[in-house]
């Protein structure tokens, strides 16, 4: 298939042009489209349907033509060649096709489990592109590009459909790198339709989803009224998150920063980080650890941090960052966290280490913060090795609607700006949504760039728990209130299918809530709760807390005068054949007279001095802002530039062998991501 994937980018018109020219000279037209045709021609005259007749007589789909033709030999062959042709252009039509569903089945998939989707004119009728239902049981070898060989229109549109308009909508058609995109189709076109879970993983999935769905249950009876913001309508995230985690970890992800708001932490925290059901309880009840230090915050703004052992024995780092009320403001934060930690832990190996950012389909489509952070994607000072994006997408945002919510399309398609992929996925079929997980994280370990998964979902309550959502979606949550959770949907089709029998989700429910109503006696009994200690408390084990005595005195800062004049004549020194702009000499002479004549300094100069101290301690300096390399007046000027080849001198990290490296980084003009 991949010999020919340049036929689905190729116009009509143009595909014709160089049929013809091929025609008259098959040397003028590339070698690719040399072998395309010959085959084409190959297959017309020995056995490729050509409308169910061929110019020579012979049987094609089943259609036997009259050899005792009457009309003369030229005639014949006239005839022939107009058939022909005519089927060329139906197979460019077929092509054309192909390639209109890739680009925009996603529009007519199946992902909402609430509601129909609204009409987008996909343009994908059989009459858009000139076939027609007379053309369903012709053979095309078009279908060489979904891989399944010369096969007919009925049996390639079958294929699109299930394919591209199902509980998937995929999106990556845009995506202008070739080896990129052809990666993406070879998966989504090789594997969507055959892929099935093990036994094993549906009966995983099916786990994960009864300890979503139990847990919020649970909360809800005992704490009537309390807010927990609930994950109930999106209970798969916790499946998918599973998924995510343990693909990571087996393609060599040590460690997973996630960062993610208050809509179904709670849930997270437990039944994704491990944190303990009496820690969250005793947050219900008003309980404060002993050994907590300080006030709290409320208890779905907490963070977290664990070891996992994944399914395959593997341990994996997972940290829930903090978060405030400002919604998607943790982004930077864990994308911050995520490169430092890779820089100094990992030696620079992204691979060992992936952000997953949680958004809500309001936020992500509303707060600017996502545009920053998406935009720094690719920029040198701020990658990450790529993202995986997972959007609760339960269609709402508080009290707004999604129409009023964004001007685009989806509330992903911020993606768009950076080539990033797109899954759209039913939220109430989790095995499409554990294969978009699967495929987001290894693309994202393939390609080192972000990806997004749509998980089309619902709110089952309000806002809070407290809010009544028939206020302003009267119609929505009558349909909410008749539509089961994905808990029950998925074990119906496993029922249905034959792959479990009724009572295990029955023990399943009966079990975990007999583990919950344990845990919360405890609490309530005022029983000791064993504390879990956490790789935080081993990072922090060699600090301790600050006493007034550390602020009675300042802490020596200053170093000997040989070093500062050795980090000066690094400043004023440049390579050979270094030409720079003349203004720039002066800038040198002036720094040299600092150092040798007035051994006065200015700003500037003094700023350098320091950055230089701590680097040849073998500590990194990071400069991140705009301007950050020259500084918004010149006499800051730290990364140099020659006239001639614009080549670029760094001084700073030319002061002596061994020491750490100078990191300037001209930030995009960012006042709030970048911060």
């Amino acid at each position: 298939m991949d010999n020919y994937s340049y036929i689905a980018n190729s116009d009509a018109v143009y595909v014709d042009q160089l049929y013809r020219s091929y025609k008259q000279d098959p040397g003028s037209v590339d070698e690719s489209w040399q072998q395309f045709f010959k085959g084409f021609e190959f297959s017309q005259q020995y056995g490729g349907a050509v409308n169910g007749e061929l110019a020579n007589g012979k049987a094609t789909n089943g259609k036997a033509t009259n050899g005792a033709a009457t009309k003369s030999q030229g005639e014949s062959a006239t005839n022939g060649q107009i058939v022909d042709r005519k089927h060329a252009e139906k197979e460019v039509s077929v092509a054309s096709l192909i390639k209109a569903y890739r680009s925009r089945g996603h529009l007519l998939s199946k992902t909402n489990p609430i509601g129909k989707r609204k009409d987008r004119v996909p343009r994908l009728d059989l009459s858009d592109y000139a076939l027609s239902d007379a053309d369903l049981d012709t053979v095309f070898d078009a279908g060489i590009l979904l891989g399944i060989g010369a096969s007919s229109l009925r049996t390639i549109v079958e294929s699109l459909h299930k394919i591209y308009t199902g509980h998937i909508g995929f999106e990556y058609m845009y995506i202008r790198e070739i080896d990129v995109k052809n990666w993406l189709r070879n998966k989504i076109e090789k594997e969507a339709l055959v892929f099935s879970p093990t036994l094993d993983e549906k009966k995983r999935i099916l786990e994960k989803l009864n300890e979503a769905t139990v847990f919020e249950n649970f909360l809800g009876t005992k704490y009537l009224g309390q807010k927990r913001f609930s994950l109930e309508g999106g209970e798969t995230t916790i499946p998918a998150l599973d998924t995510i985690i343990n693909t990571a970890a087996e393609l060599g992800v040590q460690e997973v920063m996630i960062g993610m708001a208050h809509r179904g932490r709670l849930n997270v925290l437990v039944n994704t980080l491990g944190k303990s059901y009496e820690s969250i309880f005793d947050g219900f009840e008003g309980n404060v650890p002993e050994q907590v230090h300080g006030d709290g915050d409320v208890k779905y703004h907490l963070g977290y941090t664990s070891q996992i052992v994944t399914r395959s024995g593997k341990e994996i780092s997972v940290k829930l960052a903090p978060n405030p009320s400002h919604l998607e403001a943790v982004n930077p934060v864990v994308e911050g966290f995520v490169r430092a930690q890779a820089i100094s832990e990992y030696g620079g190996d992204f691979h060992k280490i992936m952000p997953i950012l949680i958004h809500g389909d309001a936020a992500v489509a509303g707060q600017g913060v996502v545009y920053e952070v998406t935009q720094m994607a690719k920029l040198p000072g701020y990658e990450t090795g790529g993202t995986v994006h997972f959007v609760i997408n339960n269609q709402i945002g508080f009290t707004t609607d999604f129409a009023d919510a964004r001007s685009s399309i989806y509330c992903s398609d911020i993606a768009k700006i950076i080539d990033a992929p797109i899954f759209h996925v039913n939220g109430d079929d989790p095995e499409a949504v554990i294969f978009c997980a699967k495929l987001a994280v290894e693309f994202r370990e393939t390609f080192s760039r972000d990806v997004f998964i749509d998980m089309v979902c619902y709110r089952r309550y309000g806002h809070n728990e407290a809010d009544e959502p028939k206020f302003t979606q009267p119609t929505m949550y009558s349909a909410i209130e008749k539509q089961p959770n994905p808990r029950e949907v998925y074990n119906r089709l496993l029922i249905q299918r034959g792959d479990v029998d009724a009572q295990l989700a029955i023990d399943m429910d009966a079990k975990f809530k007999r583990t919950l109503q344990d845990r919360l006696d405890r609490v309530k009994q005022k029983a000791e709760i064993p504390y879990k200690p956490l790789r935080l408390d081993q990072e922090w084990a060699a600090l301790r807390f600050s006493t007034p005595a550390d602020f009675e005195k300042s802490p020596e800062t200053g170093v000997p005068m040989e070093t500062l004049e050795k980090i000066g004549r690094a400043l004023v020194r440049l390579p050979d054949g270094f030409k720079p702009l003349k203004q720039i000499d002066k800038l040198l002479k002036d720094r040299q007279t600092m150092l040798t004549d007035t051994k006065i300094v200015n700003w500037g100069m003094a700023e350098l001095l320091a950055y230089g101290s701590v680097l040849i301690e073998d500590k990194i300096v990071r400069l991140s802002g705009q301007d950050v390399q020259r500084g918004t007046f010149s006499h800051r000027h730290s990364i140099l530039h020659d006239v001639e080849t614009n080549k670029i001198y760094n001084s700073l990290d030319h002061i002596q062998e061994g020491q750490q490296t100078f990191r300037a980084y001209n930030s995009l003009l960012s006042e709030y991501g970048v911060l």
